[in-house]
């Protein structure tokens, strides 16, 4: 077994904390590759934030549990050779069982989710519960999940929304244990968050698209004050992003995703985490395409990956700084 303190990691207790004290949320980035880490981890250095690496299904299946652990120890070291120490989470997202969870604790992880919103809520009580019980015997911290988000990340597909209803937040915390509850007020995985027709257009013919449930999050937050809330599906989906993949072979169309005033709002409330994948991984696609039209003799991925690394690192700078406000806060 490998301990996340014999990494250099921490878990997200005090993070977490100084967060909903501090009216900020934490960034949560999703990472595959060394281009996606060193990404994340120059735009927190940077920036002097916190982070937390999220690990999904498809990436631990992508890279190998194995390598995307020593990718999180190395991150630890390569922030101190940047210049300044930061706090780095390994998480496990969207944990679908109890064995995925406890391989990953075992396997030197400092924080994991355990995803039951797909079972009946016993049955999610009994699931979150064992994980629990088992993650705090090693000090690792565990978010749980009431309500469904709608969309496509990895292997997580649900094809329409559940609300969290605020009457139950207060048992199921109670009952599992949990560090941290993921909710359901209107975000989505993947770039496809909302159809145009659910949408209004601004003065510029920008698609905007519903508000998020503020109300649903003031009742949670008032019946769990100070209780860390996160929130999944999270991408602003960036359309200058989508438009430089449109216009270099790219086809993706109706890409519409959380406004980033929403997310600032939500951020300087109880939400302490804040999950953001496909932000990064448009970026990455567009800079990629836009390169290679470019340079069409080029073959080195490095002269490819360069640009997207350098574009993830922008944006994700950006949104330490601008929507989460975590940056100087590390």
């Amino acid at each position: 077994m490998t301990s996340y303190k014999e990494l250099g990691l921490v878990n997200t207790t005090e993070m977490f904390a100084k967060a909903v004290k501090g009216g900020y949320a934490i960034p949560a980035y999703n990472f595959n590759n060394m281009e996606q880490m060193q990404a994340i981890i120059q735009a927190c250095v940077e920036t002097k934030s916190p982070v937390i690496l999220q690990v999904s299904a498809g990436a631990r299946k992508y890279a190998n549990g194995t390598l995307l652990r020593n990718m999180a120890k190395g991150a630890v070291e390569y922030a101190k050779e940047l210049g300044y120490e930061i706090p780095v989470v390994l998480h496990l997202d969207h944990g679908a069982d109890f064995e995925i969870c406890k391989e990953c604790i075992d396997n030197g992880f400092s924080s994991v989710m355990i995803d039951g919103s797909h079972h009946p809520y016993d049955k999610n009580i009994e699931l979150t519960r064992k994980v629990v019980d088992y993650a705090h015997k090693y000090g690792v911290t565990v978010e749980g999940e009431l309500g469904v988000l709608a969309g496509i990340e990895d292997d997580v597909v649900a094809e329409k929304s559940t609300y969290t209803q605020p009457e139950e937040v207060i048992d199921f915390v109670s009952k599992t244990g949990v560090d941290s509850l993921a909710i359901s007020i209107g975000t989505s995985h993947g770039a496809n968050k909302f159809k145009p027709a659910q949408c209004t257009k601004n003065a510029d013919g920008v698609l905007i698209p519903p508000p998020l449930r503020f109300d649903i999050l003031e009742e949670i937050e008032k019946q769990l004050p100070g209780f860390p809330i996160v929130l999944h599906g999270s991408s602003s989906v960036p359309q200058d992003q989508v438009k430089i993949i449109n216009e270099n072979g790219g086809a993706i169309q109706d890409a519409v995703g959380i406004p980033e005033s929403e997310l600032r709002k939500a951020a300087k409330s109880a939400v302490c985490k804040i999950n953001i994948d496909s932000d990064g991984r448009l970026a990455m696609t567009a800079a990629i395409r836009k390169h290679m039209a470019e340079n069409p003799g080029h073959f080195d991925p490095r002269q490819y990956l360069a640009p997207a690394r350098d574009s993830l690192k922008a944006i994700y700078s950006a949104k330490n700084v601008n929507v989460l406000g975590s940056a100087n806060h590390a």
